[in-house]
């Protein structure tokens, strides 16, 4: 029996079953609405207010909010060098996460701005009126904002407001023929931004080894791999995870970052988990010149098949046989619940093996057939993609190898 053939009370009945699945799980296993506790220190709404203020000449700044990418960036080449260095000393908070500006300059402006972050929860290790948790916390803080500052790494975004946000780059952006951009899910923020403990569960691990992975693929092709934690993710598995609300907020920057790239390089993105939503809510205003979307342990895209994404780009999807995102109901009721599974054959994805993922976690192990299969996307290298089934299904419509 098809979907097309199951009864609509039956069909009716199944909808209601795993509705309660849903709601079940909301009202027993302690899923949560982020809460987010307010950090001293840099605010993203006060370093905007005084951005407003300024003047170059009679004439104020681009709008961050309302002007795009490709204009901001139109902007800064007429501006000048040393203007452009000013803004960023006197505004790193807005340079450093303003979409369309010159990669190199962001960089710049973010290495200000964290180290001014880092100069501002420097005193809140000794802050008597803090608890013990709060110190820790602080302690927590200082330590990534020390790492970020480690010389030679590339922020391309950095916001201190809140749990915060950031993004890295690994590789030469502007020269790179090929980007990718790992997309992450729950409890992503500056904290877990990066991890000593299960490296490969947090964007920076996730980004640096699909970044080798892409380099041993393509030896000869110019890639770059964005490590990108630049929206509000849903803490823990709770109800905000299990809604589109902050995946939608997220859509839109991830379209700004997009079309923000600079040069003409093919981009790939690579969604985990709740950063799926994310990529199906985005993927209709992506910009042509992302050319696959890939995701792995997804609950859903918020759609019913790939053709409802309306973007050019090749969806591909994988998940591990012992994913526990299986056991999600796919389903969207009520803004509930995120719809289709990608990884059911009537979605019309093409599926790929995740062989040696184990779990829901580990796509971006090194040495798993996951992220072969990342890297072979990315790097643009589709003659060693690795269909799930026993054909070569996943490999329709697709030659050329690298030359796509």
């Amino acid at each position: 029996m098809t979907s097309a053939d199951v009864p609509p009370s039956l069909a009716v009945l199944r909808t209601l079953l795993a509705l309660g699945v849903v709601l079940i799980m909301l009202a027993t296993t302690g899923w949560t609405t982020i809460r987010h506790r307010p950090v001293s220190g840099p605010s993203m709404e006060a370093a905007l207010a005084a951005w407003a203020r300024e003047r170059i000449g009679d004439v104020p700044p681009p709008d961050p909010a309302t002007t795009p990418p490709r204009t901001i960036a139109a902007w800064f080449a007429a501006l000048g060098p040393a203007r452009a260095e000013g803004l960023a000393v006197r505004h790193p908070f807005v340079v450093g996460n303003l979409d369309g500006a010159p990669p190199a300059l962001r960089y710049r402006a973010n290495r200000i701005g964290l180290s001014r972050a880092l100069a501002a929860e420097r005193p809140r290790l000794d802050d008597p009126r803090l608890s013990a948790e709060g110190r820790h916390e602080a302690r927590r803080r200082v330590d990534r904002l020390v790492s970020l500052l480690e010389p030679g790494r590339r922020i391309l975004a950095f916001d201190p407001t809140g749990t915060g946000r950031a993004a890295e780059v690994l590789g030469d952006l502007e020269r790179a023929r090929r980007v990718s951009v790992v997309v992450p899910g729950v409890d992503t923020h500056l904290l877990t931004f990066q991890k000593t403990n299960g490296r490969y569960t947090a964007p920076v691990g996730m980004a640096r080894a699909l970044y080798e992975a892409e380099r041993r693929t393509a030896p000869d092709e110019r890639v770059a791999v964005i490590a990108w934690a630049g929206y509000t993710a849903p803490a823990r598995v709770g109800v905000d995870a299990a809604t589109g609300r902050l995946a939608a907020n997220g859509a839109d920057r991830l379209v700004r970052l997009t079309e923000g790239l600079p040069g003409t390089a093919r981009v790939a993105l690579f969604c985990h988990s709740y950063g799926s939503v994310l990529c199906g809510i985005a993927a209709p205003r992506l910009p042509d010149r992302v050319t696959d979307l890939a995701v792995a342990g997804s609950p859903g895209m918020r759609v019913e098949t790939a053709s409802e994404l309306r973007t050019r780009a090749r969806i591909w999807a994988m998940r591990d046989a012992g994913d526990w995102i299986a056991d999600v109901p796919h389903l969207e009721l009520g803004g509930v619940g995120h719809g289709a599974d990608p990884v059911a054959p009537e979605f019309g994805a093409r599926l790929v093996s995740a062989a040696g993922a184990a779990g829901h976690a580990g796509y971006f192990e090194p040495g798993t057939q996951s992220l072969g299969n990342f890297a072979a996307i990315g790097a643009g290298a589709f003659g060693r993609v690795v269909c799930a089934g026993a054909d070569s299904a996943c490999h329709g419509g697709i030659s050329g190898g690298t030359g796509l």
